[in-house]
């Protein structure tokens, strides 16, 4: 399987892991203490809505400590942590205007940008739309104190758009002030400030952040810079009750587009960019750069979460509201003339968003043993006064490309969610029994405006019952067998709507896709510093959303036929003495679709998944903690760009990288040294796929050998 892509028996002796930092927590009164204690059996919040720990929760659940996130990495890309979580791809596409691709066991590989079929949460607020659509470049990085990434059934319990659920939780302010500034600095120009503030005093904490990243860009025509800033301030509002507030921004100016390559052009040179042979003024410049390409974002939104403990109970209310704006220029080829029916090369909206979260938790005895009962409800809006316009002014030889031109497109688009959940835990003994129920209901309202091609005004309603159950049995303290069920559905996102195949008007005709997902997993403590998780997994879907046709960064969909996805995934953690440590996160997924249709034969692969995916990692670490190395693997199989499977597959990969740091405490300073060689034998490989894409620029390269390092300094008051 694969074996020719790359050799697993030379990868498998390369593997480590952090020690995963126990989130404290206090349990309620009338809850069970973990079965196995330790600093790998973490508590955690996803899947079941309150602590719970990891090894005693039915479902596949890995914890990213803040030591991975943090310490060894320059804290641009969520993917630089996410790479050591089974079944999880997440895939740096060396261009920041379109964001990371990330799958979860294969929901999500076929997005054109940002991130879909993955539910992504940071600090109990959504990150991702009501219509599914997600951008983790919204995720502050500098501030993690975990990430959570749940897979599999209890992912439902998510609502639309769940085939995963990857929950960042910021650090809580502690402590005398203290403020930090870190910088790095690396390879095609890589260069990242971090400033920050901290303390607590009494009932209240403040926690400060803000960050600008700037990088040239691996390829041609992909330079970007981005400005974060984040705040949070906690109150303790009363001894059984806390308040959590948060605010957040995201600013890319003009955020240059690389754009994809055919084959061809990859192997010549994966920086290039395609020529747009139809150029004759400049016969050698690219799409990108003759349509000048780019991307300007600006992100804000504020939180409140409140929460307050009754005994054993617990009330929490979440609420949300933020803007987003968005400005993209786009690219066509063969002096692109707009005929009334197309929107442009231009998009341009501005989204208001805002949303709420409540839920009350029930802790009682029943029957001999301990019912834990949530009962919410989520509702999300999100509103954009959106129009497009011509990527060009002028006509023949006069024609300017990559400016704003005539309106083509002007409406008001609207989407909605009310989701009513219920979940139920009874443990009692050695056995737990979890079970689920979710309503979903998704409205998308557009109002045109622009009605000189006609009027693309409608709407339509989408409604789902996601139902689960999960039993987990505790053969002994340190060895546990599970599985679950589930019912999933995904909504096409607002962007999946916009076209229709021939290019004109809303897609309304499109239907969710629904899911059946069936799990069965072992969680292991072999010694009390070795842990083993291994899962099992089928999903089978209906009316899977496919792309239809994708060009120039405008892509349409369709509903196929059935899918199957059938898999397993395995990670292992260790401690082994002497400060060495291990960790192996593999996974094996085949993906393809169940049913033939149109011109793709039945068994084909889903495109932009790979069948198998590990990561490796071996570090050692001195006692006392101040200094540190380790050496890791990350590899994954081919991967198909299209349906049919015909097109030029992406190549298998394995490269490995190298990392060392070192702190220091010298009076109230703390400082912190990291370096970073990846790709250590400068291997050539495509790191993303546009799937469907219609001009057959699929492939993306990635980085070469690069380097990063980065210094920190804390001082404590």
């Amino acid at each position: 399987m694969t074996h020719h892509v790359f050799r697993l028996n030379a990868i498998a002796a390369l593997c480590a892991c952090w020690p995963l930092a126990v989130c404290a927590a206090d349990e309620p009164q009338g809850t069970q203490e973990p079965t196995t204690q330790g600093p790998m059996n973490v508590v955690v919040v996803t899947g079941s809505r309150s602590e719970h720990a990891s090894f005693d929760l039915p479902a596949a659940i890995d914890v990213i400590d803040a030591a991975q996130i943090r310490d060894t990495q320059p804290r641009v890309n969520a993917s630089e942590a996410l790479a050591a979580v089974p079944g999880l791809v997440a895939r740096d596409r060396q261009n920041y205007a379109q964001d990371l691709q990330i799958s979860s066991r294969g929901f999500g590989a076929r997005s054109a940008f940002g991130v879909r079929g993955v539910r992504l949460i940071a600090d109990g607020i959504p990150a991702t739309m009501p219509d599914g659509q997600g951008q983790a470049a919204t995720f502050n990085l500098d501030m993690a104190e975990r990430i959570e990434v749940l897979r599999g059934p209890f992912s439902a319990l998510y609502g639309n758009h769940s085939g995963g659920v990857v929950q960042l939780f910021t650090r809580d302010p502690k402590g005398p002030p203290s403020v930090e500034t870190s910088v790095s600095a690396g390879s095609d120009g890589l260069r990242k400030l971090d400033v920050n503030a901290q303390g607590s005093s009494g009932n209240l904490g403040y926690l400060i952040d803000a960050s600008r990243f700037d990088t040239d860009g691996f390829r041609d025509h992909g330079a970007a810079r981005r400005d974060q800033a984040y705040a949070k301030l906690t109150a303790a509002t009363s001894s059984t009750s806390r308040l959590v507030l948060t605010a957040s921004g995201l600013r890319q100016d003009d955020t240059q587009d690389p754009l994809g390559a055919t084959w061809e052009t990859y192997q010549r040179d994966p920086r290039s960019g395609e020529i747009d042979t139809t150029d004759t003024q400049f016969p050698q410049r690219t799409l990108a750069e003759r349509y000048n390409t780019r991307k300007s974002i600006d992100h804000k939104q504020l939180g409140a979460t409140w929460e307050s403990r009754f005994g054993a109970n617990r009330l929490q209310v979440t609420a949300y509201g933020g803007n987003r704006r968005v400005v993209q220029y786009q690219s066509f080829s063969r002096g692109f003339q707009a005929p009334p029916t197309h929107s442009g090369g231009v998009v341009d909206f501005d989204r208001d968003f805002y949303g709420i979260d409540v839920n009350w938790r029930d802790v009682r005895e029943l029957a001999g043993g301990t019912l834990r009962t949530t009962v919410g409800l989520d509702i999300g809006r999100s509103t954009d006064s959106r129009q497009g316009y011509e990527n060009f002014v002028g006509n023949g030889a006069d024609t300017v490309f990559g400016v704003r031109g005539r309106l083509r497109r002007d409406e008001e688009d609207k989407v909605s969610n009310t989701d009513p959940y219920l979940q139920m835990e009874w443990e009692r003994d050695n056995w737990v029994i979890t079970g689920g129920l979710r309503r979903s209901r998704v409205t998308f309202e557009v109002a045109d405006r622009f009605l000189a091609n006609g009027n693309d005004s409608g709407k339509v309603r989408y409604g789902h019952t996601t139902p689960l159950v999960g039993l987990l049995y505790k053969l002994t303290p340190t060895l546990n067998v599970y599985a679950s069920a589930a019912r999933g559905f995904e909504t096409p996102t607002l962007n999946e709507v916009f076209y229709s195949g021939a290019g004109a008007g809303f897609n309304f005709n499109l239907q969710p896709a629904t899911s059946t997902h069936l799990e069965a997993g072992v969680k292991a403590f072999v010694t009390d510093d070795i842990r083993v998780n291994a899962a099992l997994f089928q999903v089978k879907t209906k009316d899977e959303l496919v792309v239809d046709v994708s060009s120039g960064g405008r892509t349409s969909y369709r509903n196929a036929s059935a899918t199957l996805r059938q898999g397993g995934e395995l990670s292992l953690d260790a401690t082994l003495g002497a400060g060495w440590s291990a960790k192996l996160a593999f996974s094996a997924l085949r993906a393809i679709y169940d049913e033939g249709f149109g011109s793709v034969p039945e068994g084909s692969r889903l495109p932009g998944v790979p069948k198998v995916s590990l990561y490796g990692e071996l570090g050692w670490k001195e006692a006392a903690g101040r200094y540190g190395a380790a050496l890791e693997t990350i590899a994954n199989g081919r991967v198909y760009p299209e349906d049919t499977n015909t097109a030029q597959a992406a190549p298998g990969y394995a490269i490995f990288n190298a990392r060392a740091q070192a702190s220091q405490q010298v009076g109230e300073w703390r400082f912190k040294e990291f370096v970073r060689l990846n790709n250590l034998f400068d291997r050539q490989y495509v790191g993303s796929v546009i799937v469907g894409d219609a001009n057959r620029r699929f492939y993306e390269g990635a980085q070469g050998r690069n380097w990063v390092v980065g210094v920190s300094g804390q001082y404590q008051f």
